[in-house]
């Protein structure tokens, strides 16, 4: 059931903003846009005070000819439960995703040995941090955590700080490397890419919602 298009078209066609419907139910714009889009489902008493300022029957809202038998209240429900267990699939597939591939990389550098300079940067450089990147990028435009969202950056400054600095010199002919460890420099940069993730990641959430207020 796509109730999230059916508030937006009653909305609509009342002539009502996000702004003023959130003003309305005392809620956030946000919560208003995330109803609209299915990322979230109101709870039974917004549901009728919309369907009072909407002019338009709970019927309307909530029913299809196929589920007439089932409560309001159990449509709800399913739906909530059914919303949450896609976010919280989402969250573990992206946590699993970011700490295998970090893991992998950090067997790499601590375990193999000397690798080569291409390598070498191409796991430090560009690997590393576009992984972190949309990581963060993912958690802020879905919202993941909230205001949590920003623990992110502890993360990314403890998963950085891990990676050692490899010096590489050339001695009688002979290629070697040191590791320095902790690495402070890398934290930083693991903070600095997180902290841009973060920051587009909340940019594209609140974009769409701003072009749906009309």
């Amino acid at each position: 059931m796509e109730i999230g298009s059916k508030l937006k078209k009653a909305r609509n066609i009342k002539g009502i903003t996000q702004e003023q419907a959130a003003e309305l139910l005392d809620v956030s714009r946000q919560t208003i846009s995330n109803w609209e889009n299915d990322k979230s489902y109101p709870d039974i008493m917004s549901v009728i005070k919309m369907s009072d300022i909407y002019s338009v029957s709970l019927d309307h809202l909530l029913k299809e000819e196929k589920s007439m038998k089932q409560t309001y209240q159990e449509f709800l429900e399913e739906s909530t439960n059914t919303v949450k267990a896609k976010r919280n699939l989402g969250k573990i597939i992206l946590l699993s995703t970011y700490f295998v591939i970090w893991a992998a990389a950090m067997m790499v550098v601590w375990n193999i040995g000397p690798i080569p300079a291409g390598l070498d940067f191409a796991l430090r450089w560009i690997l590393l941090p576009l992984l972190l990147l949309v990581s963060t990028v993912t958690v802020a435009k879905n919202d993941y955590w909230g205001k949590g969202n920003w623990f992110c950056v502890l993360g990314a400054a403890i998963t950085f700080l891990t990676v050692p600095y490899t010096e590489f010199a050339e001695e009688l002919g002979t290629a070697t490397f040191t590791f320095r460890f902790p690495n402070f420099w890398y934290m930083i940069t693991g903070i600095i890419v997180s902290l841009c993730g973060i920051g587009i990641g909340a940019y594209l959430r609140k974009k769409p919602a701003a072009k749906e207020q009309l």
